[in-house]
């Protein structure tokens, strides 16, 4: 005990101390790698900084989570692919900047948004487009279901509704989430769009710019030209040198010069596709079941348990018009029940089984009054009262009363109603129609009419038929098809990545990598003008990573295998830096900008060659063109008919000191020389009595078209003179 006593007496504080100091770096140690990683290790969390105002991830994710929602809500919640993905990365951080830029000049100028504007803007007779439009599932939810018509009283019952029962979400809390997502969007861009408004609400356009327009659009000459092509002169006997190049890029600086930097690379791109025994067990899959399938009783669940598509089996009937496919001959021609494959198309090997045969109309014109029971789930009336409303419709048309006329006060389909209740069907569009009035107006005759019951998912009720007309009647079959998609195996992907990650590791610098690829025979491609924000590389689409690994590097930085999706393996080489400004000459841009410098050389030469010949005739003899003739060249548009996209030829036509029936000098054109003479010259001018009648429309639609400039052009130049930084890790 007085040796445990002593150790106490004498090291107790230094044990305290080493126990303080390690639960210390136990602190420290687990916050480095947790939350306040950053803090201590004095790392920059932000994706970006706009004018020094920071933006984190979790804003970053809620502008790309509001953007997601959106396209969701447009695109009956179809999954985003890759491409539409990158696209949409790209526009969140411009308007993210643009968001910034805007809120600092509002801050300055005192412009705020009222709560009684949200409010507003959310649940008013005029609110936002977004709001009025708000749909799930393709499906408008706050609209009256008697007109169809935005209802903003809709708005707060539903809400009520879904907070006293949440239950009655069918879509388990996805509706209900993303009603509240687009409220925090409208929201927060409820400032941008007041900033925008203010300079779209300053344009006028005065009265003498809108008869100017007027009398442009009815300002017409006949001209004389011929055309010159470039071609005419061989690309081989005109030499471009760097220092023209950088010379015409420096007149041309503004369709040139960059914002912000950007790199170029070239890469390797090993596809991933299927390999030859991928294909045989594509083949052999089909061969094994195909006997299987022309005994199958119950087609559809064959098809739809064996086939790799979505809902394979289609009910719709074919004839040889509508069944698109390069067999169809063959396919048509066979008996029912019998199979026809494996054939390979549209990227899948197939077996195709004949179920019926029948001789059908190609499309079908009827009249119908139809009467809910049922609509979107909701009671509309009773079975009975169905009945009565269209008994007591068939019998005013029976009476003599006019089809179109007890249309539109007993139908309740809002989409023929008011055209009489007609409709015109093909064939192909009857599996989306209900099955007994599809059965009955395909398979009946023209004449005949019929009252049929209709049940399903989207409505009940009853339809009054007559059948106007039938075309293009011909023998039709149902088909039934097993689709295998021709895809790569496990281990084609292994050994198409064991050749790419082999590429990788052994050409490690830049003078190893251009030398295996010239050995290999390898296609190597070019990724120029990405920048420090961009989501995709032209020719690779999405591709964030590599992005992110260029910005990392240096010049002559070999990468690591980049997957692409299930498309590709890509080994890189970072090629070029370009800082903002004009940019520096390229393998990329080099046979662009000499095909332009090429262009302006060619014009000088046709124009010395064959401008002294003193007539159309004499040019078009000299040059090996003829002598063309366009009537309907129009001052208040740059396009001409047989010309195309001729602004400069166009502005000559109308030049008022350039004298009619004389030759022009050489104009340089998009894609040769043009020499013209003018036949007739008329310069509009608008009765007055017809100017005072078009001037408003015309008023409207040029400040309109100036609205959107302004708006489009306003984000462009605060965004060019802001002082953005990028953090790409961050992305």
């Amino acid at each position: 005990m007085s040796v445990i006593q002593t150790i106490r007496n004498k090291y107790g504080k230094i044990a305290g101390g080493l126990i303080a100091l390690a639960l210390i770096g136990f602190i420290i140690s687990d916050a480095n790698n947790g939350s306040f990683g950053n803090f201590f290790r004095g790392n920059d969390n932000t994706v970006l900084k706009v004018n020094g105002d920071k933006v984190d991830p979790k804003e970053y994710q809620e502008h790309v989570k509001e953007y997601e929602t959106l396209y969701s809500m447009f695109n009956k919640n179809n999954p985003l692919d890759d491409a539409t993905r990158s696209q949409m990365n790209e526009q969140v951080i411009q308007m993210i900047i643009y968001e910034k830029l805007v809120n600092e000049q509002c801050d300055k100028l005192g412009i705020m948004v009222s709560a009684k504007e949200i409010e507003d803007m959310t649940y008013g007779e005029n609110a936002d487009p977004i709001v009025r439009q708000f749909q799930f599932g393709g499906q408008q939810i706050f609209v009256n279901q008697q007109t169809g018509q935005f209802d903003p009283g809709a708005i707060k019952q539903f809400e009520k509704a879904m907070a006293d029962d949440p239950s009655q979400d069918p879509s388990g809390g996805k509706l209900i989430e993303q009603w509240q997502t687009v409220k925090a969007y409208v929201k927060r861009m409820a400032r941008v769009n007041k900033y925008n408004s203010m300079f779209a609400g300053a344009v006028y356009v005065p009265s003498f710019m809108a008869k100017k327009h007027v009398n442009e659009q009815n300002s017409q000459a006949s001209i004389r030209y011929v055309k010159v092509p470039y071609s005419v002169i061989a690309d081989n006997d005109v030499k471009v040198t760097d220092d023209e190049i950088k010379a015409y890029m420096q007149k041309h600086a503004a369709q040139y010069e960059t914002e912000q930097e950007t790199r170029t690379i070239e890469y390797i791109s090993y596809d991933i596709v299927p390999a030859v025994a991928d294909t045989a067990r594509q083949v052999d899959m089909l061969q094994e079941i195909k006997g299987d399938f022309a005994a199958a009783k119950d087609n559809k669940t064959f098809v739809n348990s064996k086939s790799d598509e979505t809902n394979a089996f289609n009910e719709a009937y074919m004839n040889k018009r509508t069944f698109m496919s390069r067999y169809a001959d063959t396919i048509m021609s066979l008996p029912v029940g019998e199979v026809f494959g494996p054939y390979y198309e549209s990227g899948t090997y197939r077996i195709t089984k004949v179920i019926d045969r029948k001789t059908l109309p190609d499309s079908v014109n009827l009249k119908h009054i139809l009467v809910f029971t049922k609509t979107q789930g909701q009671d509309v009336r009773g079975d009975s009262a169905a009945k009565s409303r269209l008994d007591s419709a068939i019998a005013l048309i029976k009476g003599g009363a006019k089809f179109d006329s007890v249309a539109a006060i007993y139908s309740d389909d809002g989409g023929s109603k008011d055209k009489g209740g007609e409709y015109w069907f093909t064939l192909q569009q009857r599996p989306t129609i209900s099955k007994e009035f599809g059965d009955f107006v395909f398979e009946g005759k023209t004449g005949e009419e019929k009252t049929v019951s209709v049940k399903n998912d989207n409505y009940s009720g009853y339809h009054y038929i007559v059948i106007l007309d039938q075309k293009g009647t011909a023998p039709a079959v149902q088909l039934g098809t097993v689709a295998k998609i021709l895809a790569p195996s496990d281990s084609t992907d292994k050994a198409i990545y064991a050749t790419a990650n082999e590429f990788a590791g052994k050409n490690t610098t830049a003078a190893l990598f251009d030398e295996a690829v010239k050995k290999q025979n390898l296609d190597k491609r070019i990724g120029d003008n990405i920048k420090e924000n961009s989501f995709s590389i032209t020719g690779l689409g999405s591709a964030r990573e590599i992005v992110r690994w260029a910005y990392k590097g240096n010049i002559g930085d070999i990468s690591q295998v980049f997957q692409l999706g299930d498309q590709r393996y890509v080994v890189a080489k970072i090629a070029g830096t370009n800082p903002k400004g004009i940019p520096a000459i390229t393998a990329a841009n080099r046979p662009m900008l000499e095909m332009k410098v090429k262009d302006e050389k060619k014009a000088e030469a046709i124009i010395k060659k064959f401008g002294s010949a003193g007539s159309l005739d004499g040019i078009a003899t000299a040059s090996g063109q003829a002598v063309q003739q366009a009537d309907t060249v129009t001052l208040g548009a740059a396009y001409v008919n047989g010309l195309g996209y001729e602004p400069k030829v166009v502005g000559y036509a109308f030049n008022a000191g350039f004298q009619p029936n004389a030759v022009s000098p050489g104009i340089k054109g998009q894609g040769g020389v043009y020499f013209i003479t003018v036949l007739t010259r008329n310069i509009g001018n608008v009765d007055a009595s017809l100017m005072n009648a078009i001037m408003p429309q015309q008023r409207m639609q040029l400040e309109g078209q100036l609205r959107n400039s302004i708006t489009q052009s306003l984000q462009q130049n605060m965004t060019k003179k802001a002082d953005v930084e990028y953090n790409t890790d961050n992305f």
